[in-house]
């Protein structure tokens, strides 16, 4: 798991990898500099600035920023999306795709019911720090609670 200086190579190539099991249910807003794995529930806001991942067991509702997705599972929603998006045979994607270029794939037996749109409004695919502000301020309330 460790090199032998002790650091772990996955930290040092700048990669973060958030997975939410199966079994776990999250409702609010989810941040993630890297990629994110969803084998559990989602309710509320995802901004992944890598890539996100519903896998098969996964069962996501919420609004997506991320660069890249690959659909396994179920997604309902909104996302945007500035590279590619992929459904599998077993994803179902029901919602409002928003991407830059038309990097859309749909396996054999995925489904995707709603609407694609390619936009030229190249600030709606960038990550700004208020939206990682306010995923962190929603976290800090609910502590507080």
């Amino acid at each position: 798991m460790f090199s032998k200086k002790g650091i772990d190579p996955v930290s040092s190539n700048n990669k973060t990898l958030t997975i939410i099991g199966e079994g776990v249910v999250i409702k609010g807003s989810l941040y993630s500099p890297g990629t994110t794995r969803i084998d559990g529930i989602v309710n509320g806001e995802i901004v992944a600035e890598k890539e996100v991942i519903i896998g098969k067991e996964g069962k996501v509702e919420a609004k997506i920023k991320t660069k890249d997705a690959m659909i396994a599972g179920t997604f309902i929603g909104d996302m945007i999306a500035s590279g590619e998006v992929e459904i599998s045979s077993t994803g179902k994607f029901s919602g409002n795709l928003t991407q830059k270029d038309a990097l859309l794939t749909i396996e054999k037996g995925g489904v995707f019911k709603g609407e694609s749109v390619i936009s030229d409004d190249q600030k709606i695919f960038e990550i700004r720090s208020e939206e990682k502000k306010s995923v962190l301020l929603d976290v800090r309330n609910t502590q507080q609670e």
